[in-house]
Protein backbone atom coordinates (compact mmCIF):
# COMPACT_ATOMS: atom_id res chain seq x y z
CA UNK A 1 0.00 0.00 0.00
CA UNK A 2 1.52 3.35 -1.08
CA UNK A 3 1.53 6.52 1.02
CA UNK A 4 -1.56 8.08 -0.58
CA UNK A 5 -3.59 4.89 -0.05
CA UNK A 6 -2.48 4.83 3.58
CA UNK A 7 -3.55 8.45 3.96
CA UNK A 8 -7.00 7.86 2.46
CA UNK A 9 -7.43 4.77 4.63
CA UNK A 10 -6.38 6.76 7.72
CA UNK A 11 -8.91 9.51 6.90
CA UNK A 12 -11.71 6.98 6.32
CA UNK A 13 -10.97 5.06 9.54
CA UNK A 14 -10.74 8.32 11.51
CA UNK A 15 -14.20 9.39 10.33
CA UNK A 16 -15.57 5.90 10.95
CA UNK A 17 -14.37 6.25 14.55
CA UNK A 18 -15.75 9.80 14.82
CA UNK A 19 -19.07 8.62 13.37
CA UNK A 20 -19.35 5.70 15.78
CA UNK A 21 -18.51 7.92 18.75
CA UNK A 22 -21.94 9.58 18.62
CA UNK A 23 -23.67 6.30 19.48
CA UNK A 24 -20.96 5.47 22.04
CA UNK A 25 -21.43 8.80 23.83
CA UNK A 26 -25.21 8.36 23.72
CA UNK A 27 -24.88 4.88 25.24
CA UNK A 28 -23.18 6.02 28.47
CA UNK A 29 -24.43 9.63 28.89
CA UNK A 30 -26.18 10.83 30.89
CA UNK A 31 -27.45 7.56 32.38
CA UNK A 32 -24.10 6.27 33.63
CA UNK A 33 -21.76 9.24 33.47
CA UNK A 34 -22.41 12.98 33.33
CA UNK A 35 -21.32 14.58 30.01
CA UNK A 36 -18.84 16.87 31.81
CA UNK A 37 -17.34 13.88 33.64
CA UNK A 38 -16.90 12.16 30.28
CA UNK A 39 -15.19 15.33 29.03
CA UNK A 40 -12.81 15.12 31.99
CA UNK A 41 -11.90 11.49 31.29
CA UNK A 42 -11.63 12.04 27.54
CA UNK A 43 -9.31 15.05 27.76
CA UNK A 44 -7.23 13.67 30.66
CA UNK A 45 -6.56 10.37 28.87
CA UNK A 46 -5.81 12.01 25.52
CA UNK A 47 -3.54 14.62 27.12
CA UNK A 48 -1.59 11.90 28.93
CA UNK A 49 -1.16 9.88 25.72
CA UNK A 50 0.04 12.92 23.75
CA UNK A 51 2.73 13.65 26.34
CA UNK A 52 3.78 10.00 26.43
CA UNK A 53 4.06 10.15 22.64
CA UNK A 54 6.23 13.28 23.04
CA UNK A 55 8.81 11.22 24.94
CA UNK A 56 9.28 9.03 21.88
CA UNK A 57 8.73 11.68 19.19
CA UNK A 58 9.61 15.21 20.38
CA UNK A 59 8.83 18.09 18.06
CA UNK A 60 11.56 19.55 15.83
CA UNK A 61 10.29 23.13 16.18
CA UNK A 62 10.50 24.78 19.62
CA UNK A 63 7.42 26.43 21.09
CA UNK A 64 7.34 30.14 20.17
CA UNK A 65 5.81 32.28 22.94
CA UNK A 66 4.49 34.70 20.32
CA UNK A 67 2.08 31.93 19.26
CA UNK A 68 0.65 31.52 22.78
CA UNK A 69 -2.41 33.79 22.20
CA UNK A 70 -3.39 31.82 19.10
CA UNK A 71 -2.83 28.51 20.91
CA UNK A 72 -5.08 29.76 23.75
CA UNK A 73 -7.88 30.76 21.37
CA UNK A 74 -7.58 27.43 19.54
CA UNK A 75 -7.70 25.58 22.87
CA UNK A 76 -10.83 27.54 23.85
CA UNK A 77 -12.67 26.95 20.57
CA UNK A 78 -11.29 23.52 19.67
CA UNK A 79 -11.26 21.85 23.08
CA UNK A 80 -13.10 23.71 25.86
CA UNK A 81 -16.25 24.96 24.10
CA UNK A 82 -16.14 22.25 21.44
CA UNK A 83 -15.89 19.30 23.83
CA UNK A 84 -18.22 20.60 26.56
CA UNK A 85 -21.16 21.48 24.31
CA UNK A 86 -20.66 18.50 21.98
CA UNK A 87 -20.90 15.77 24.62
CA UNK A 88 -23.72 17.59 26.44
CA UNK A 89 -25.58 18.14 23.16
CA UNK A 90 -25.30 14.52 22.01
CA UNK A 91 -26.57 13.34 25.41
CA UNK A 92 -29.74 15.42 24.95
CA UNK A 93 -30.58 14.94 21.26
CA UNK A 94 -30.42 12.02 18.83
CA UNK A 95 -27.31 10.59 17.18
CA UNK A 96 -28.60 11.27 13.66
CA UNK A 97 -29.50 14.87 14.48
CA UNK A 98 -26.15 15.60 16.12
CA UNK A 99 -24.09 14.04 13.32
CA UNK A 100 -25.93 15.98 10.62
CA UNK A 101 -25.70 19.27 12.54
CA UNK A 102 -21.97 18.72 13.11
CA UNK A 103 -21.60 18.66 9.34
CA UNK A 104 -22.34 22.38 9.45
CA UNK A 105 -18.69 23.07 10.36
CA UNK A 106 -17.50 23.33 6.71
CA UNK A 107 -20.29 25.84 6.03
CA UNK A 108 -19.36 27.98 9.01
CA UNK A 109 -15.67 27.73 8.05
CA UNK A 110 -16.50 29.49 4.79
CA UNK A 111 -18.23 32.35 6.61
CA UNK A 112 -15.47 32.72 9.22
CA UNK A 113 -12.71 32.55 6.58
CA UNK A 114 -14.47 35.27 4.58
CA UNK A 115 -14.65 37.40 7.74
CA UNK A 116 -11.22 36.80 9.30
CA UNK A 117 -9.09 35.85 6.30
CA UNK A 118 -10.92 38.01 3.73
CA UNK A 119 -11.57 35.02 1.48
CA UNK A 120 -14.11 35.57 -1.29
CA UNK A 121 -17.78 35.08 -0.41
CA UNK A 122 -19.74 34.24 -3.56
CA UNK A 123 -23.37 33.88 -4.54
CA UNK A 124 -22.82 30.12 -4.75
CA UNK A 125 -21.53 30.09 -1.17
CA UNK A 126 -24.47 32.23 -0.07
CA UNK A 127 -26.88 29.67 -1.57
CA UNK A 128 -24.94 26.89 0.16
CA UNK A 129 -25.20 28.73 3.46
CA UNK A 130 -28.96 29.10 3.00
CA UNK A 131 -29.29 25.37 2.28
CA UNK A 132 -27.26 24.48 5.35
CA UNK A 133 -29.26 26.80 7.61
CA UNK A 134 -32.49 25.43 6.15
CA UNK A 135 -31.48 21.83 6.84
CA UNK A 136 -30.36 22.66 10.38
CA UNK A 137 -33.64 24.52 11.02
CA UNK A 138 -35.68 21.50 9.94
CA UNK A 139 -33.78 19.25 12.36
CA UNK A 140 -34.17 21.67 15.27
CA UNK A 141 -37.88 22.42 14.68
CA UNK A 142 -39.11 18.89 13.88
CA UNK A 143 -39.80 16.42 16.69
CA UNK A 144 -38.18 12.98 16.74
CA UNK A 145 -40.48 10.09 17.66
CA UNK A 146 -37.82 7.49 18.43
CA UNK A 147 -37.64 8.42 22.11
CA UNK A 148 -33.85 8.74 21.96
CA UNK A 149 -33.84 12.45 22.87
CA UNK A 150 -34.57 13.96 26.30
CA UNK A 151 -34.35 17.63 25.22
CA UNK A 152 -33.86 17.63 21.47
CA UNK A 153 -34.12 21.39 20.83
CA UNK A 154 -31.49 22.27 23.46
CA UNK A 155 -29.29 19.36 22.35
CA UNK A 156 -29.50 20.40 18.70
CA UNK A 157 -28.62 24.01 19.57
CA UNK A 158 -25.61 22.88 21.62
CA UNK A 159 -24.35 20.68 18.78
CA UNK A 160 -24.80 23.63 16.41
CA UNK A 161 -22.73 25.81 18.78
CA UNK A 162 -20.15 23.02 18.73
CA UNK A 163 -20.04 23.15 14.91
CA UNK A 164 -19.53 26.93 14.96
CA UNK A 165 -16.83 26.73 17.64
CA UNK A 166 -15.02 23.95 15.79
CA UNK A 167 -15.18 25.97 12.57
CA UNK A 168 -13.46 28.89 14.32
CA UNK A 169 -10.81 26.46 15.56
CA UNK A 170 -10.14 25.00 12.10
CA UNK A 171 -9.66 28.46 10.61
CA UNK A 172 -7.50 29.80 13.45
CA UNK A 173 -5.28 26.70 13.68
CA UNK A 174 -4.10 26.89 10.06
CA UNK A 175 -1.01 29.09 10.73
CA UNK A 176 0.02 26.81 13.61
CA UNK A 177 -0.27 23.69 11.45
CA UNK A 178 1.95 25.40 8.86
CA UNK A 179 4.64 26.17 11.45
CA UNK A 180 4.59 23.12 13.74
CA UNK A 181 3.92 19.41 13.27
CA UNK A 182 0.32 18.32 13.71
CA UNK A 183 1.17 16.30 16.82
CA UNK A 184 2.92 19.32 18.40
CA UNK A 185 -0.10 21.51 17.78
CA UNK A 186 -2.55 18.97 19.21
CA UNK A 187 -0.38 18.35 22.28
CA UNK A 188 -0.25 22.03 23.22
CA UNK A 189 -3.89 22.68 22.38
CA UNK A 190 -5.00 19.75 24.54
CA UNK A 191 -2.65 20.91 27.32
CA UNK A 192 -4.08 24.43 27.35
CA UNK A 193 -7.63 23.17 26.80
CA UNK A 194 -7.33 20.90 29.82
CA UNK A 195 -7.00 24.02 32.00
CA UNK A 196 -10.59 24.87 31.08
CA UNK A 197 -12.03 21.34 30.85
CA UNK A 198 -10.64 19.60 33.92
CA UNK A 199 -11.93 22.03 36.61
CA UNK A 200 -15.43 21.87 35.09
CA UNK A 201 -15.45 18.10 34.80
CA UNK A 202 -13.65 17.16 38.03
CA UNK A 203 -16.65 17.53 40.42
CA UNK A 204 -18.83 15.44 38.09
CA UNK A 205 -16.09 12.83 37.66
CA UNK A 206 -15.70 12.47 41.45
CA UNK A 207 -19.46 12.06 41.90
CA UNK A 208 -19.77 9.37 39.21
CA UNK A 209 -21.04 6.00 40.46
CA UNK A 210 -18.25 3.91 38.97
CA UNK A 211 -19.56 0.80 40.73
CA UNK A 212 -22.60 0.86 38.42
CA UNK A 213 -20.35 0.30 35.37
CA UNK A 214 -20.26 -3.20 33.94
CA UNK A 215 -17.74 -4.53 31.43
CA UNK A 216 -19.60 -3.07 28.44
CA UNK A 217 -19.68 0.42 29.95
CA UNK A 218 -15.94 0.33 30.64
CA UNK A 219 -15.25 -0.77 27.06
CA UNK A 220 -17.39 2.05 25.64
CA UNK A 221 -15.74 4.58 27.98
CA UNK A 222 -12.30 3.40 26.88
CA UNK A 223 -13.35 3.58 23.24
CA UNK A 224 -14.57 7.19 23.60
CA UNK A 225 -11.51 8.25 25.63
CA UNK A 226 -8.84 6.55 23.52
CA UNK A 227 -10.09 5.74 20.03
CA UNK A 228 -12.60 8.52 19.29
CA UNK A 229 -10.19 11.16 20.57
CA UNK A 230 -6.49 10.22 20.61
CA UNK A 231 -6.42 7.62 17.81
CA UNK A 232 -8.85 9.47 15.53
CA UNK A 233 -6.93 12.75 15.93
CA UNK A 234 -3.62 11.01 15.13
CA UNK A 235 -5.06 9.36 12.02
CA UNK A 236 -6.43 12.72 10.87
CA UNK A 237 -3.05 14.41 11.36
CA UNK A 238 -1.31 11.59 9.46
CA UNK A 239 -3.74 12.00 6.58
CA UNK A 240 -3.33 15.81 6.49
CA UNK A 241 0.45 15.49 6.33
CA UNK A 242 0.27 13.11 3.36
CA UNK A 243 -2.64 14.34 1.21
CA UNK A 244 -3.44 17.79 2.64
CA UNK A 245 -6.28 19.28 4.66
CA UNK A 246 -8.75 19.63 1.76
CA UNK A 247 -8.65 15.96 0.76
CA UNK A 248 -8.73 14.88 4.40
CA UNK A 249 -11.60 17.24 5.18
CA UNK A 250 -13.72 15.75 2.39
CA UNK A 251 -14.07 12.56 4.44
CA UNK A 252 -16.15 14.44 7.04
CA UNK A 253 -19.13 13.79 4.76
CA UNK A 254 -18.95 10.10 5.68
CA UNK A 255 -19.48 10.79 9.39
CA UNK A 256 -23.30 11.14 9.31
CA UNK A 257 -23.52 7.94 7.25
CA UNK A 258 -21.49 5.95 9.79
CA UNK A 259 -23.30 7.67 12.68
CA UNK A 260 -26.74 6.82 11.26
CA UNK A 261 -25.78 3.16 10.76
CA UNK A 262 -24.51 2.81 14.34
CA UNK A 263 -27.52 4.73 15.69
CA UNK A 264 -30.04 2.47 13.96
CA UNK A 265 -28.21 -0.67 15.14
CA UNK A 266 -27.37 0.28 18.74
CA UNK A 267 -29.69 3.09 19.88
CA UNK A 268 -32.96 2.22 18.13
CA UNK A 269 -33.13 5.41 16.06
CA UNK A 270 -34.58 5.41 12.57
CA UNK A 271 -34.26 7.57 9.48
CA UNK A 272 -37.41 9.57 8.66
CA UNK A 273 -38.45 11.66 5.65
CA UNK A 274 -37.76 15.00 7.33
CA UNK A 275 -34.27 13.80 8.31
CA UNK A 276 -33.68 12.83 4.68
CA UNK A 277 -34.76 16.31 3.49
CA UNK A 278 -32.56 17.97 6.12
CA UNK A 279 -29.62 15.74 5.16
CA UNK A 280 -30.00 16.60 1.46
CA UNK A 281 -30.09 20.34 2.24
CA UNK A 282 -27.03 20.16 4.53
CA UNK A 283 -25.01 18.00 2.11
CA UNK A 284 -25.96 20.37 -0.73
CA UNK A 285 -24.93 23.35 1.37
CA UNK A 286 -21.56 21.83 2.21
CA UNK A 287 -20.98 20.97 -1.46
CA UNK A 288 -21.83 24.48 -2.66
CA UNK A 289 -19.67 26.35 -0.16
CA UNK A 290 -16.73 24.15 -1.13
CA UNK A 291 -17.31 24.27 -4.90
CA UNK A 292 -14.18 25.27 -6.81
CA UNK A 293 -15.97 27.10 -9.58
CA UNK A 294 -17.05 30.32 -7.90
CA UNK A 295 -19.40 32.90 -9.27
CA UNK A 296 -19.29 36.66 -8.95
CA UNK A 297 -18.61 37.78 -5.34
CA UNK A 298 -21.43 39.49 -3.47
Amino acid sequence: MNQSHKAYTAALVANLIFGSSYAAVKFITPGYIHPFALNFVRVAVTLSLFWILFLFKPGKVKFDRKDLPRFLICALTGIVINQLVFIKGVSLTTVIHSSLLSLGSPIFITIIAAWLLKEGFTILKAIGLACGVGGASILILMKDQSGAATNMVLGDILVLINAISYAFYLVLVRPLMAKYSGIQVLRWIFTLGAIGILPVGLPYMLSTSWESFDFTHWVVLGYVAIFSTFVAYLLTVQSIQLIGSSATGAFIYTQPVFAAIFAMIFTGEYFTFYKLVAAILIFTGVYLVNAKKLTKPV
